[in-house]
């Protein structure tokens, strides 16, 4: 017996097996069981997510010896047939080959008969759309007011081409996309079914690359299993998709929190060697940033991996967002850069050189040049103080003055000073921090304190129970003030009293802003 393909032995045969779509599949269960049929049925959506499955089904519904029903037995010869693509009263069309209309006139040309087996005969035309605009005034009046025993169902991935006036006798149901998790979990039931064995990175990978077609995803499935030899390995399928690793993309975004320039470009560098498409690369980055700025807004809603978790707390919110943005504007105008890769380069440059204002004052650009040496820019509000007279117990204006970025600076600003004795600097991190002390974020740290002093420095870092002192709490506690104050000062003006006394108004202290002369 000849192989047949996943997405023909898996197509549904019923409404239950329908995956998704239940607002469509409310709504035709109902109108059978309560026996309102509509002469003409419009479903809409992209390709592979059930338009001429739910069609199939639904003239089984309407011809099922059992009785007109939302629950066919598929055991009748009716049920049986129109499985088979073999039943008589059951016209598939596909309006993309028969566009003239010579075309539509021999297909209605029999349209007043009586049905040959069924209870009705059921006009299933396919791509819509494509039929010219004589053959839909062809199709309008039997569209309109068909024989009792007539019904039509339009299939379409495009309704806008379709004329008002076909709209407005269908009863329109709009096919979403299905999403991944939808997808991956019908991948595992036929997997199971079928007795392959399957990883379930695989399956996310393939259900990703489907992109809402369930039809997409099993011929995906199909291919995957013939390149893995009857099993499904995460690594085979990525192999196979071409596609792109998260720590590919990852993998920028952590020269960007260490604000390495080099490492950034040797990344591109790398990406250009595989052969890779920036603009698919730019997507999988807006990707990750969206799970990064929910996994800091909101923790907890979704389940975060590895990348997501460590990149969550080595980014500002700030700076996901403001990456977010450039990476969007630059997805639409890469089409315009002379070279994909030089246009991707300058996106992740704008991303190193810019970030948002914090306090006032720019944060202090750094990067490193081709042969390693450090490259710094002072911020705006250093003291004129030389780093070796600077007292150590300023902590937070040493910090401020230190070219680090990224998990360093995290690093610096909620640790406190202890003291320093010698060249030892001995630091305080409350205990929710602690994770800034793993990894090598405290050895650059050193090695910054080292060169602001122009000598050898050791770090000291001590994990804290207690509440301390640190830069970020002062930080915190300043812009405070400060809008209390704004706050306050507001409250003092003459022209709010005036307002709060003639409309008996009130001050919305949350929608107050306050800029530099709010300081004082």
């Amino acid at each position: 017996m000849s192989y047949q393909v996943l997405a023909r032995k898996w197509r549904p045969r019923t409404f239950s097996e329908l995956v998704g779509q239940e607002h469509v599949l409310r709504a035709l269960v109902n109108a059978l069981d309560s026996n309102r049929l509509h002469h003409a049925y419009l479903f809409t959506g992209t390709r592979g997510v059930g338009k001429t499955t739910l069609g199939r089904i639904l003239a089984k519904s309407l011809n099922c010896e059992q009785g007109v029903t939302a629950r066919p037995c598929g055991e009748c010869s009716a049920c049986r047939e129109i499985d088979q693509g073999r039943f008589v009263d059951l016209l598939e069309v596909d309006a993309a080959s028969r566009t003239k209309v010579e075309d539509t006139r021999e297909l209605l040309e029999h349209v007043q008969y009586t049905p040959t087996r069924g209870r009705y005969k059921v006009y299933l035309i396919d791509e819509v759309h494509m039929l010219s605009g004589h053959s839909f005034n062809a199709l309008l009046k039997t569209l309109e007011e068909p024989p009792p025993h007539v019904k039509f169902i339009l299939a379409t991935t495009d309704p806008q081409k379709l004329p008002v006036t076909i709209l407005s006798r269908c009863l329109q149901f709009n096919l979403t996309c299905l999403t991944p998790d939808q997808i991956s979990a019908h991948l595992a039931k036929v997997l199971e079914a079928e007795g392959i064995a399957a990883e379930p990175a695989a399956l996310t990978r393939l259900a990703r690359a489907a992109a809402g077609s369930m039809r997409d995803a099993l011929s995906l499935l199909d291919q995957a299993i013939a390149f893995g030899g009857g099993k499904l390995a995460e690594a085979e399928v990525r192999q196979m998709l071409g596609g792109l690793e998260r720590g590919d993309v990852a993998g920028l975004l952590w020269a960007l929190a260490e604000a390495d320039g080099q490492a950034l470009l040797n990344r591109v560098e790398s990406l250009a060697r595989e052969g890779l498409d920036f603009n698919q690369v730019l997507a999988e980055l807006i990707g990750l940033l969206h799970a990064i700025a929910v996994a800091q807004v909101v923790p907890g809603h979704a389940e975060a991996d590895e990348a997501v978790s460590g990149l969550s707390r080595a980014l500002a919110a700030e700076d996901v967002q403001l990456y977010y943005q450039i990476a969007l504007i630059g997805r639409r105008d890469l089409p315009l850069a002379p070279d994909p890769r030089a246009g991707f380069e300058m996106i992740m440059l704008r991303m190193l050189a810019f970030r948002p204002e914090q306090g006032g004052a720019e944060a202090p650009a750094v990067g490193k040049t081709a042969t390693g040496a450090t490259v710094k820019a002072a911020p705006t509000t250093v003291s004129q103080t030389s780093p070796q007279q600077a007292p150590s117990q300023n902590w937070r204006e040493v910090v401020q003055a230190l070219p680090v970025g990224g998990m360093t600076r995290q690093l610096a600003m909620n640790a406190a000073f202890v003291g320093r004795e010698g060249s030892c600097i001995r630091l305080s991190l409350p205990r929710e921090h602690a994770s800034l002390a793993a990894g090598n974020w405290v050895e650059r740290l050193q090695k910054a304190l080292s060169e602001y002093y122009d000598e050898e420095i050791r770090l000291d870092v001590a994990i804290a129970d207690s509440a301390v002192e640190t830069p970020a709490r002062q930080q915190a506690r300043q812009q405070q003030q400060r809008m209390q104050a704004a706050v306050r000062a507001l409250e003092s003006d003459p022209n709010v009293q005036a307002l709060k006394d003639t409309f008996d108004a009130r001050l919305d202290a949350d929608s107050v802003t306050y800029g530099d002369e709010a300081e004082g």
